[in-house]
């Protein structure tokens, strides 16, 4: 009997032993099997990235509006002059990136530049149309006609460029939290960026021409008429050029495809830096005023008589920290070692512009706007 229960027990041992041998060698399978396949995906991974794309950017430069009060007596009947004073709207940025990631490695290594440039020109005039003086003088129609009239001219001419360069270094630390083949790039490094705004605006304006009469022979008669001729010019070369530490954070996750050939993914990023460096400010403005006075004697004239004239140059610098947030969203449509990325982008320098006339004035720079871009992978 005893020999009977210890055969038992043997063959149970063996049993288990046997179970544990298959389940051990099973799991080292499976565990070589996945690692023999990530080293397979690895190696068609494609180890350098390079991207080209473009952005239509809402630009968000301001700068004080240019008002003398030599221009305070613009008739009513006409727009103020500073509703036609207007920085470029929207600007065309090019954009261009490469990274690299080493084989068997989380870590990537990237550097990407974005440039745009932007003008606008404006010319308004705004006028009236003063009716000729009507007269009779013995039975004969005389017409007196006006030598000028009531004008705003405003003429502008404003051009906007920048250029931002990043250097950075990151890890993906994403381990498959949005899914399969999902990534979360943590990146450290460095942003210079470089901001410049030129303007040269041209005030023109006749606020109260009216004609002068002069009494003769028991009529009035008009003459050549009495205004004024003011004239305002602004020439101002505004910049910023500054470098400093930035954060980011890039993540993708799959949501459509096999994985393999192609795949459908959603993109979304965050960015912050803070920049140092120099904001400069050069600005020259100069208004001149004339008074034209209707004169009589013999022919009908004017005779100008200058009122007032200055001229000022303001030139300003100083150093400045920057702070700067972006971060955008979107969709990528990746097939093989190719990926085509659309989306929205968008990106804030607080502080970053001196937009002041006759002294400094923090302005804010900002571009946001949708985005396009094409990559190409190759190595691996």
């Amino acid at each position: 009997m005893s020999e009977l229960i210890n055969k038992t027990a043997i063959r149970k041992n063996f049993q288990w032993q046997l179970l544990t041998t298959v389940s051990a060698l099973a799991l080292l399978g499976a565990a070589y099997g996945t690692s023999q396949a990530r080293a397979d995906d690895d190696s068609d991974r494609p180890t350098v990235w390079i991207e080209l794309g473009g952005q239509l950017s809402r630009l968000n430069d301001a700068e004080e509006a240019f008002s003398p009060s030599l221009m305070d007596g613009r008739s009513t009947q006409f727009s103020p002059f500073p509703n036609f004073e207007k920085m470029p709207q929207t600007s065309i940025d090019e954009a261009g990136s490469i990274s690299f990631q080493p084989e068997n490695s989380d870590w990537v290594f990237s550097a990407a530049i974005r440039y745009g440039r932007a003008i606008s020109k404006t010319h308004v005039r705004q006028q009236t149309s003063p009716q000729a003086f009507i007269s009779y003088r013995s039975g004969n129609r005389y017409a007196k006609y006006p030598s000028a009239e009531k004008f705003a001219d405003t003429a502008t001419l404003a051009t906007e460029h920048h250029l931002i360069v990043d250097f950075q270094a990151g890890k993906d630390v994403g381990l498959g939290m949005f899914g399969k083949d999902s990534s979360s790039i943590f990146s450290l490094g460095l942003r210079f960026a470089q901001f410049g705004a030129n303007s040269n605006i041209a005030l023109k304006s006749n606020p109260d021409w009216h004609f002068d009469y002069k009494y003769f022979s028991g009529k009035n008669i008009p003459l050549g008429g009495t205004y004024h001729t003011n004239a305002a010019t602004l020439l101002a070369s505004r910049s910023f050029h500054g470098i400093g530490p930035s954060l980011s954070w890039n993540a993708s996750a799959p949501f459509m495809g096999n994985g393999q050939n192609s795949e459908i993914a959603l993109d979304w990023g965050l960015n912050a830096a803070f920049l140092f460096g120099r904001q400069r400010a050069n600005v020259h403005y100069q208004t001149t005023g004339a008074y034209h006075t209707a004169k009589y004697n013999g022919p009908h004239y004017t005779k100008r008589h200058t009122t007032s004239h200055l001229s000022t140059d303001i030139p300003r610098s100083r150093t400045v920290m920057v702070p700067n947030v972006g971060g955008f969203a979107g969709l990528s449509f990746r097939y093989a070692n190719a990926k085509v990325s659309f989306g929205y982008r968008a990106d804030l320098f607080f502080g970053a512009m001196d937009g002041g006339i006759d002294k400094r004035k923090s302005e804010n720079v900002g571009f946001y706007g949708p985005f396009a871009n094409v990559s190409v992978g190759i190595g691996g």
